[in-house]
């Protein structure tokens, strides 16, 4: 079978835009698979959106992709590639997370009945280091069930797709929920997942309530406050910006899981929030990246 790809690149926010553009597009050609990811890990800002085809793309197909971009649309590259699989190069890079009692995969992959099973479609990648960082933070969240930590109101700043948010769900399903991301995006990204997921969104123990918002600089955030547990895979610039925010908004005694900062990162992280009060509880690495689990002082 002939393969071939177009392939673009530009900033993360026009990208997932694109994303979102092709996920809501009417009369979009149903044989072309569009995806998405980070170009490497230490440049993620700088997004690919891929557009895999089992023929050569025509000058329609050409125009229904460049049409998915408001602005800034890239130039889009056609490349002819060597016969193999197209929906399986397509997948490449999304592979499932297997991670603690979870399962995170794409919808072209099955279930596996003995775990947790999420689905994440591939339009929203993961994203090279991500994928890392999410399949540890997964095994931490689950670390931290296995230790007895009790969650009653949680919080995942800078959400994305809203897994980790998911996940935590699941181990405490009787807590409050907040999911936020600066990425307005998201928003519409949050809610196919729930959607397809099953996760019930609102304001009550169980449901999950979403917001858009920089770091915890919204008025619900505040007032849902203070939770016992924050996460936030993010970046290790951010997660020092925010160490007093995230302080401000945490009960005595309570936990943040921190990930997107590589193990280089790792100190200059533990000092903001050492001066904040935490302490490190665990600390989990994969690959180049570092996931801690702080705790809060109970002594104000």
């Amino acid at each position: 079978m002939s393969s071939w790809k177009l392939s673009g690149e530009a900033g993360k926010k026009i990208v997932q835009e694109a994303l979102l553009a092709h996920d809501e597009a009417l009369g979009f050609p149903e044989e072309l698979v569009v995806s998405g990811r980070e170009i490497a890990e230490d440049r993620p800002d700088d997004w690919i959106l891929e557009v895999w085809l089992d023929h050569k793309p025509t000058a329609s197909e050409k125009r229904a992709v460049e049409a998915l971009f408001a602005e800034g649309a890239p130039e889009l590259a056609a490349e002819k590639l060597a016969e193999q699989d197209w929906v399986t190069l397509s997948q490449q890079g999304v592979e499932p997370i297997r991670a603690g009692r979870f399962h995170v995969h794409t919808p072209e992959y099955p279930a596996d009945d003995n775990l947790v099973d999420f689905i994440i479609p591939a339009s929203q990648a993961f994203g090279t280091g991500q994928h890392k960082t999410t399949a540890a933070c997964l095994a931490t969240l689950d670390l931290m069930k296995s230790e007895g930590l009790v969650v009653r109101n949680h919080a995942d700043i800078g959400t994305g797709t809203g897994l980790l948010a998911f996940a935590a769900m699941h181990l405490w399903p009787r807590a409050r929920v907040t999911a936020s991301d600066i990425d307005a995006v998201c928003a519409g990204v949050v809610v196919d997942n729930c959607a397809t997921n099953g996760i019930a969104m609102g304001p009550g123990p169980g449901e999950l309530t979403m917001v858009i918002a920089p770091g915890t600089h919204d008025q619900l955030i505040q007032a849902r406050a203070p939770y016992d547990l924050l996460i936030a895979n993010i970046l290790a610039g951010p997660l020092v910006e925010l160490a007093p925010d995230f302080a401000s908004v945490t009960t005595p005694g309570g936990s943040l899981l921190l990930a997107g900062l590589l193990a280089t990162q790792e100190a200059e992280v533990r000092a903001a929030y050492r001066a904040q009060g935490f302490r490190l509880a665990r600390r989990v690495t994969n690959g180049d990246w570092a996931i801690l689990w702080l705790r809060k002082s109970r002594i104000e």
